[in-house]
């Protein structure tokens, strides 16, 4: 398996080697030993989520505030989906910053989404599936999210998709409004969050 941290730090592309043969295809989509090698820490299993949408479909942009917040280990079981990580982090210095990765089930890649930073995903092919192994489970007072369509974010949908977005996402506000509102993680606050999950795993 072959790992990359993405232009976004703290974010990272893990793309594994496929098997195939007469009777179809064998992997391994998720590797502890490469995902800590990589990311200096194991991914603490507490909740596994799968979702299925039509082409066109957004989802996010989403985070959680820190802590604890919610890594997420994101995999497109079938289809393809347009992946986007967006940094949030106030004073961090990619700000507003976002880059992207295809997860499909042809390369099957993989993206880790750190604690404290945005997520989204477009789904390019109906019936697309996607599994997120998630460090946290669900905590709704922590939720948040940012306006997907956000001009000043210019996310990189493209023109020949008709997008369908959930009331609550189109709804939701601007990266500024956000800031604004004192939602968004903090940068610093986020480095020592992390500092601490490497921390116990070093001890492990």
């Amino acid at each position: 398996m072959d790992a990359r941290e993405l232009k976004i730090p703290g974010a990272w592309e893990f793309t594994p080697r496929i098997f195939p043969d007469n009777r179809g295809l064998f992997l391994e989509w998720f590797k502890d030993d490469v995902f800590r090698a990589t990311v200096g820490q194991s991914l603490t299993l507490t909740q596994a989520n799968h979702s299925i949408s039509a082409k066109g479909v957004v989802r996010g942009v989403h985070f959680a505030q820190v802590p604890p917040s919610q890594g997420k280990y994101v995999y497109c079981v079938a289809g393809a989906v347009l992946d986007v990580v967006i940094d949030i982090r106030v004073g961090s210095p990619t700000f507003g910053a976002w880059d992207s990765v295809l997860l499909d089930s042809v390369d099957r890649r993989a993206v880790y989404v750190s604690e404290g930073l945005g997520h989204a995903f477009l789904s390019l092919q109906d019936d697309s599936c996607v599994t997120y192994l998630c460090s946290t489970g669900y905590n709704p007072t922590g939720e948040f999210g940012t306006n997907p369509l956000d001009p000043a974010l210019a996310l990189p949908w493209p023109d020949d998709i008709e997008l369908r977005v959930s009331d609550k996402d189109r709804e939701a506000p601007s990266l500024e409004q956000a800031q604004a509102a004192g939602i968004l993680p903090n940068y610093e606050e986020c480095l020592r969050f992390y500092a601490g999950l490497r921390d116990e795993a070093a001890t492990k």
